[in-house]
């Protein structure tokens, strides 16, 4: 069974971040690999006292232009393809959401 990966990402980051989900084992859909889909938004954040945010600066209210991007992975490789997505995503706390797929 898969499920669904969608994560924000600034433009700079993306083809990083998708490198590093495919070695993890996201991106297979049948016979083709690496899939994935993306398109461009404005993220939204306000950092707390004692965050370090790359983008802006802690206590005021940032717009940053970002891509979401969306890929596909299988349920037991969920620890590897959130692990490395973590360790390539320059943002200290990434936004994602992962869904199952019926």
């Amino acid at each position: 069974m898969n499920r669904k990966l969608i994560v924000f990402v600034p433009r700079e980051a993306l083809d990083g971040v998708r490198a590093a989900l495919f070695e993890a084992g996201a991106g297979r859909i049948g016979d083709y690999e690496r899939c994935s889909w993306y398109t461009e938004g404005t993220g939204t954040f306000l950092g707390g006292e004692g965050t370090s945010p790359s983008v802006g600066r802690a206590g005021r209210e940032e717009r940053v232009a970002e891509l979401r991007l969306e890929t596909v992975f299988p349920v037991e490789r969920q620890d590897e393809v959130v692990a490395a997505l973590r360790r390539a995503h320059p943002y200290e706390e990434p936004a994602f959401d992962i869904y199952e797929l019926v």
